[in-house]
């Protein structure tokens, strides 16, 4: 039934105001310390403990996409789409001891800046330019329209109203600047979790009263012995998912370069970081990496669940031709089965995650736009007072304009989470390779930087339109061609046509380095010495934790 009760809008009450007044307190005593500087308002600077980084990173992370998309790819491929999540937990690890170091020594606060110290001015407003469109376009939008599509189908609400009223809410939040959303993202990963929780006990309960089995961990072996199709991490040639994830390809190039750059390489993320000092910094990535492994279980087992009991056409036919229409369409029929109350807690928890991360989003497309763009091309002498100002207005205008064109990129058609990813594939590998070498080879040069941004983005375009040209059939032995039944071509799964573009940049980045260092120009090394990458030792016992907890859970589900 498409509409909450008044328990759980009662439910959806309390969490409304827990977040709007503790993120009114928070702002209000921010005013008192008397602090208005752009660093304090983008960065939080100083201001944001190891737990608020760890939830904020977390709730700026956890949104439409996994609750929604990610369980849409549950319910078609299974466990599979685990893999994202589990191995963000080992590349949080290694951004914690690799990235964060080199940024917070070179006092870098936005990744343009680091293009710009590291190579120069051009490759920075390429790059920033990039980024914009990048979080515009594809972030916000999808994040929104999935969001609403959720909320519409729990609620009933009408689907443009509610993509509005999640715009509002969260240009309330990301008004009161980046400390106000550390500290909210608090209760919002509390929420998200609790909620998400729930959702996934309720939904196996449901499939354990199915099969007259009584508790969690009946209705579980009960998925996995009927189901086991669903619980496998690597994925055969001939499954019709592949294309999304393939095989062992992706562990060895696709998803290192998609976690690594996302971690690592991301203002919407190394920006909860970059505000602290490095052990606080490393100990709130730390705690991220836990919260990440726990995702799976909130956002994963939802689906599968929902492909159990719709398999065993559990469901009505409106509702399974809902998931029938659309796959993302999975969870918000899953949580129409929950009982008022937990209903709304579920409503809460969907919410707070879209929230916290648009406008977490929003905060970073304001970053970058202020100190990347306006500060240094615009406006150089713009007092602390104006960029806040302005920092504020392109919130306000990013957030409308992702309202306006989000209907008219075929998100749905897609499905949520595959069109982020491929999406922002198309920039990734280029991004990572000049990244990656102008962190730790003081050789690579600006020309070889360029060549990476420019060049990056057309060979991942030629890559992608290549089985128009070209019969890719002969390759499908190898593992890098599928059947793509939409576009009836033998194509290149996206997260291995990602790894060619890696490394084609990489070699031609190196090759055009050393050309330019054979001509003698000179390039902008940054500070970087060993001692910088050494940990405590509570550090390295939670990353040695999470390695195992990982190696088990590969072991166990391969």
């Amino acid at each position: 039934m498409k509409e909450l009760s008044f328990g759980d809008w009662g439910v959806f009450l309390v969490y409304f105001i827990i977040v709007a007044a503790y993120g009114l307190w928070v702002y209000n005593r921010k005013k008192i310390v008397g602090v208005s500087s752009s660093k304090d308002y983008f960065l939080a600077e100083g201001s944001l403990t190891w737990w608020a980084i760890g939830a904020s990173l977390i709730a700026s992370n956890i949104s439409a996409e996994q609750f929604v998309a990610m369980s849409g790819n549950g319910f078609t491929m299974g466990l599979a789409i685990s893999t994202y999540e589990w191995m963000a937990a080992l590349t949080l690890v290694i951004v914690a001891v690799f990235f964060i170091p080199v940024y917070l020594r070179n006092k870098i606060f936005t990744m343009p800046q680091f293009l710009h110290q590291r190579y120069n001015s051009t490759v920075a407003m390429i790059m920033a330019i990039f980024w914009l469109l990048l979080y515009v376009i594809v972030n916000l939008t999808s994040i929104l329209y999935l969001g609403a599509i959720a909320i519409h189908g729990i609620s009933g609400i009408n689907f443009e109203l509610c993509i509005g009223l999640l715009a509002v809410f969260s240009i309330i939040i990301t008004l009161g600047g980046m400390k106000v959303i550390g500290f909210t993202d608090v209760i919002q990963v509390f929420f998200l979790i609790l909620g998400g929780l729930v959702t996934t006990y309720i939904a196996i309960t449901k499939v354990a009263d199915h099969y007259g089995v009584t508790g969690i961990s009946a209705g579980l072996s009960a998925m996995y012995t009927n189901y086991n199709d669903h619980f496998h991490m690597i994925l055969k040639k001939d499954n019709a998912s592949y294309g999304d994830v393939p095989g062992l390809t992706m562990l060895l190039g696709g998803m290192w370069i998609v976690n690594l750059n996302y971690w690592g390489c991301n203002q919407y993320i190394t920006q909860r970081a970059l505000g602290a000092d490095l052990k606080t910094a490393r100990g709130g990535i730390l705690f991220a990496a836990f919260l990440k492994l726990l995702m799976p279980v909130i956002v994963v087992l939802p689906g599968i669940a929902a492909y159990v009991l719709f398999k065993e056409q559990v469901f009505d036919a409106g509702s399974a031709g809902s998931i029938n229409e659309n796959h993302d369409n999975a969870y918000p029929v899953l949580l129409n089965l929950l009982p008022t109350g937990v209903k709304g807690l579920a409503f809460a928890a969907l919410t707070a995650a879209v929230v916290a991360s648009l406008a977490g989003k929003a905060n970073s497309i304001a970053t970058i736009f202020t100190l990347d763009i306006y500060k240094k091309k615009i406006n150089p002498e713009a007092s602390e007072k104006n960029l806040v100002n302005v920092g504020k207005i392109s919130v306000v205008v990013a957030m409308v304009l992702g309202v306006v064109i989000s209907p008219f990129l075929g998100i749905d058609k897609k499905g949520g989470f595959q069109f982020i990813q491929e999406y922002t594939g198309f920039v990734s590998p280029g991004i990572f390779a000049m990244f990656i070498l102008g962190f730790f080879w003081k050789k690579a040069s600006s020309n070889a930087a360029l060549f990476a941004t420019i060049g990056g983005f057309g060979f991942s375009v030629f890559f992608k339109f290549l089985p128009k040209f070209a019969n890719l059939e002969p390759l499908k032995g190898t593992g890098f061609s599928f059947f793509n039944t939409q576009s009836g071509l033998w194509e290149i799964p996206f997260l291995d046509r990602m790894g060619f573009v890696f490394v084609i940049c990489m070699i031609s980045m190196i090759v055009i380095s050393l050309i330019d260092a054979a001509r003698g120009k000179k390039t902008n090394g940054l500070e970087v010495d060993a001692s910088m990458f050494k940990t405590t030792n509570s550090f390295a016992v939670g990353a040695l934790i999470i390695i195992g907890i990982l190696t088990a859970l590969y072991t166990v589900f391969y």
